[in-house]
């Protein structure tokens, strides 16, 4: 994939923008230590909580925003975000299978920033799933479509397959699985 990402640099403020939107560049061993860090300081399960509600608002945002930058619609502004995380350096993300009239769906992570960072520069090696940030994401892209298509469901994300768990599993990508709450809980 070559990368036609479109960044602009402001010349009097120094912010970086992508399609109007702004931007930080930083080197990937220092978000991932950082990442690490904060983990280990509050604990995966309440760090996972707070990233899957802030990555799911992040998305719908920028799912809102794309469309009307681009005008795209469901499923389209969907692609177009998996098309710019790929090209953002987190990984390479692609669609194994979506329903966007139900939605499911089920996004492939290869060379995963998580996974690829494993000791390197401090950051520990760990044998788990690494890459729960992403999840928020892939339900907040998803609720935009159920919005912006007039569908009434509202999902739910998990990493179900991670390519940390390698040595133990023989996986070579990342997995996350999208699917619909009950109507009680949407």
């Amino acid at each position: 994939m070559q990368p036609q990402l479109p960044i602009d640099v402001n010349a009097e403020t120094g912010v970086w923008t992508t399609d109007s939107l702004p931007m930080i560049y930083v080197p990937r061993h220092f978000f991932v230590n950082n990442h690490v860090e904060a983990e280990a300081a509050i604990g995966k399960e309440t760090y996972a909580e707070s990233l899957y509600k802030a990555g799911y608002r992040s998305a719908y945002f920028w799912c809102s925003q794309e469309s009307k930058t681009h005008g795209l619609k469901g499923l389209a502004c969907y692609e177009h975000y998996l098309k710019r995380l790929s090209q953002r350096g987190w990984g390479l993300f692609s669609f194994i299978e979506v329903d966007a009239a139900t939605g499911h769906a089920q996004i492939r992570l290869d060379h995963s920033v998580f996974v690829l960072a494993q000791g390197i520069a401090g950051v520990p090696v760990n044998k788990d799933k690494l890459c729960y940030l992403f999840a928020g994401w892939f339900s907040g892209a998803m609720d935009w479509v159920a919005d912006d298509t007039g569908a009434s469901y509202r999902t739910v994300s998990t990493e179900t397959q991670c390519a940390a768990e390698s040595a133990d599993h023989g996986h070579d990508h990342c997995v996350f699985t999208v699917s619909p709450l009950p109507a009680a809980q949407a």
